[in-house]
């Protein structure tokens, strides 16, 4: 078990001092405009904040009087320590990225009450000092040893992949799109949402009253769109199929009607959106503090797809993540476990998808599996199982074996993990956003986002 012990007021002597270290992290701006509320841009906004090395009353507070703090509490005099003040000048800016060292040295000893006075001097990476002054403090008089107490694992709910994709949608010109039977607030508002910001040009479809009813019941003013009037969920599925087989929306959303309601529609002979290609659903994840965005596939169209499918699902999510901006995705084929188990048809499939890739037969990516979950998105996992691979532990794409398991992992990453998520269907002639009753505003419009980063690139849905 690892312990602090203090400094009593006896036991020290002037001249004497102890330090600390840490480097500043974006994370570390978080936690403190999280605690104080304050949510200055130049405090806590990387882009706006990056001209001006970061506003110096943020970072000088968080890493001055709080490594000083930190020094007085746990090192010089440490335990039953009274900080009773201090006078601190700011010498130089501090940017994300310093390492910033606080050395604290003892000046000056009073007995009467146990008072000192201490030396502060914060220096940077460079031995460039950034902060100096003095801190006042009541050192204790009974010496104490004591367990370091762990601090809590705390997350950072920020989603910079989904704010870089939702900034690129808002970038270009707006994509027209089939709103299919918004008779609900929340599709239909989600709509417009996405309409506001720039991502699309709504087509709404559905019964033309109940539209107008839900508009009013949100304030929302839908007079400048088009509407086309059907009479039932059906009517306006394979009205939007229609539409969209025409040319006259790019995209599909999904409103408040079933999934296999629309799906029967899009695929559907004759005038259905039916490819030579698989058709699939895929998530793109941004789960706090981990490094990338996940490309999660199929949770929601492949109950238990078998290998052709498979082949076809993991195509759908490697052309997804060209249009990302991924160049060459690592491709993660999911199972229990890391090796191929006869009896696992999963490991079997992965290990086929695998010699397809090979043989060319899947284009674009990097893949291996099978490998468990831990193996996938973590080196250290993989590491500790002696697995040899330029995947494993780095994955952009999980494939997982059906969709029980993508529907549980995507829920788990969403609503244990607070994650972000954005969701599409693939493979059919046009992008569909299929949208669920659980979904938030943020999910809609990030879904909506992506299904016109689609559209844009004129790549097979």
């Amino acid at each position: 078990m690892d312990f602090i012990e203090n400094r009593t007021f006896d036991e020290l002597t002037v001249g004497e001092t102890a330090s600390l270290s840490h480097r500043v992290t974006q994370r570390d701006i978080d936690l403190f405009a999280t605690v104080t509320g304050d949510v200055n841009p130049a405090h806590v906004d990387p882009v706006y904040a990056a001209g001006d090395m970061f506003h110096h009353i943020i970072i000088h507070g968080i890493w001055g009087a709080g490594l000083i703090s930190a020094v007085l509490g746990t090192r010089l005099p440490g335990p039953g320590t009274i900080y009773l003040g201090q006078a601190l000048r700011f010498r130089h800016p501090v940017a994300i990225g310093d390492t910033i060292t606080a050395t604290l040295t003892i000046s000056e000893k009073r007995a009467e009450k146990g008072d000192v006075t201490l030396d502060c001097v914060c220096t940077n990476q460079a031995g460039k000092v950034v902060i100096s002054g003095t801190a006042e403090a009541r050192a204790p008089r009974e010496k104490l040893r004591l367990p370091r107490v762990a601090l809590p694992e705390i997350r950072i709910g920020r989603h910079p992949a989904m704010v870089a994709l939702l900034q690129r949608a808002a970038g270009g010109a707006p994509v027209s799109m089939g709103i299919v039977h918004p008779v609900d607030a929340a599709s239909l508002s989600g709509a417009l949402a996405a309409a506001a910001a720039g991502f699309i040009l709504p087509v709404l479809i559905g019964p033309a009253a109940v539209i107008a009813a839900v508009a009013q019941s949100i304030a929302a003013d839908i007079a400048g769109l088009r509407v086309i009037d059907t009479p039932d969920a059906a009517a306006s599925a394979l009205a939007g199929v229609t539409l969209a087989c025409a040319g006259e929306v790019a995209a599909l959303m999904k409103g408040d009607l079933h999934t296999d309601v629309l799906m029967h529609a899009v695929v559907a002979t004759g005038c259905g959106l039916r490819t030579a290609r698989q058709i699939s659903h895929v998530y793109v994840m941004d789960v706090p503090e981990f490094p990338r965005p996940l490309l999660l596939t199929d949770a929601a169209i492949n109950i238990t797809p078998g290998l052709a499918a498979k082949a076809g699902i993991v195509q759908n999510a490697i052309d997804l993540a060209h249009v990302l901006g991924i160049a060459r995705p690592r491709v993660a084929i999911l199972a229990a476990v890391e090796v191929v188990n006869a009896r696992m048809p999963a490991t079997l499939d992965a290990a086929a998808l695998c010699k397809m890739a090979d043989r060319g037969q899947i284009t674009g990516a990097l893949l291996d599996g099978p490998l468990a979950l831990d193996n996938a998105i973590d080196a250290g996992a993989a590491a500790e199982k002696h697995i040899v691979s330029e995947v494993a532990g780095h994955a952009d794409i999980l494939v997982v074996p059906d969709l029980e398991a993508g529907n549980m992992l995507a829920k788990q990453l969403t609503f244990l993990s607070g994650a972000a998520a954005a969701g599409v269907v693939l493979g059919a002639s046009v992008p569909i956003v299929l949208t669920s009753r659980a979904d938030n505003a943020a999910t809609r419009l990030a879904s909506c986002a992506l299904a016109v980063l689609i559209a844009r690139a004129a790549v097979p849905a």
